[in-house]
């Protein structure tokens, strides 16, 4: 994030992913090794790119600064890069096999915090990035993060489209409003955290576990109904800032046709989000005894779930403080 020059760059990136690896393959299981040879092959192709075309623009300009990447094939080649790095549709493919195959909070930190290195080289270099292709891997993104979460009953592959999904409308906004970019990253990081959260504590990772997990903790499940429609974007919360925003400047930049198909990509995510909320908070699962709860141990809620909860819901009226 703090770097200049490419190398610099590209060695952070390589640390990033060599520091994770291990993460992902803690569990002894075959599944668990699967992931982990997937995320390390695609971040190391993704990161041959980035030193391929930061060396193409460093013989091109004879500079190694980011700030100064102006040839043309090398700007598209890291466009590429980093789009392949975040898991943009349609190299978005990773994304999920990762997710199903590592815990949730490895899961969690694999949708948040490894965001953030592509993200800052995309605001770094946000100017000289090929606008074209941002968007139409952000709109296929949106497309693809709905569709492929229509059929999804893990919640682990649920959360992954619905990354692919957002990260789709940062890499929309991304060449012309750069600021509404990191907006939009710190929301949807808020966001995701407080889903992840609430699943860890309920130990809910398919939608049937989704169905039980009332009896768990009555109070939780009705919050992950308000944040689930957070993020999907519903006027009174938090999640519909961002999108919100990102609409009026693509409208506001004459390209009504592409907010159009973002607002409509939307519609695909809010369904599986929808049919989540009613899984868990509408619906009585069957009791085969005639108690209501669970014997269970109380786990004192978390502070960081506390915390993101509350930003994930009340954020919406400080829109004109955040983006002024």
């Amino acid at each position: 994030m703090t770097s200049h020059h490419w190398l610099m760059a590209w060695i952070g990136l390589e640390i990033n992913t060599m520091a994770i690896i291990p993460i992902i393959s803690k569990q002894h299981h075959p599944r668990a090794t699967e992931a982990t040879t997937k995320y390390f092959l695609t971040q190391a192709a993704a990161s041959a790119l980035i030193l391929f075309s930061s060396t193409m623009n460093a013989w091109a300009t004879g500079t190694w600064d980011i700030s100064q990447m102006t040839n043309p094939t090398a700007t598209t080649l890291l466009t590429t890069a980093l789009a392949m790095k975040l898991g943009l549709a349609p190299m978005h493919l990773w994304l999920p096999e990762v997710l199903q195959g590592s815990t949730m909070n490895t899961a969690l930190i694999i949708t948040t915090w490894q965001k953030l290195a592509p993200m800052s080289l995309i605001y770094l270099t946000a100017n000289n990035l090929s606008p074209t292709i941002l968007l139409l891997t952000g709109i296929l993104s949106s497309l693809v993060g709905g569709w492929g979460g229509l059929n999804q009953t893990q919640t682990r592959k649920l959360m992954a489209y619905s990354s692919i999904a957002h990260l789709g409308w940062m890499a929309t906004i991304a060449t012309m409003m750069p600021n509404i970019l990191i907006l939009t990253l710190m929301t949807y990081i808020l966001m995701t955290t407080t889903m992840f959260m609430t699943l860890t504590t309920t130990k809910s990772k398919t939608l049937p576990d989704m169905a039980m997990a009332w009896t768990t903790s009555p109070t939780l499940t009705s919050i992950s109904l308000l944040t689930l429609l957070s993020l999907g974007g519903l006027p009174p919360l938090t999640g519909f800032m961002p999108k919100w925003l990102i609409l009026e400047e693509l409208t506001l930049q004459n390209l009504t046709p592409t907010a159009t198909t973002l607002a409509m990509s939307t519609l695909l995510s809010l369904f599986f989000y929808l049919r989540l909320t009613y899984v868990t908070t509408l619906t009585m699962a069957p009791n085969t005894t005639p108690t209501k709860h669970k014997w269970r141990f109380k786990t004192p809620p978390s502070k960081l779930l506390t915390t993101t909860t509350t930003t994930t819901l009340f954020l919406l009226p400080l829109t004109p403080l955040l983006t002024s």
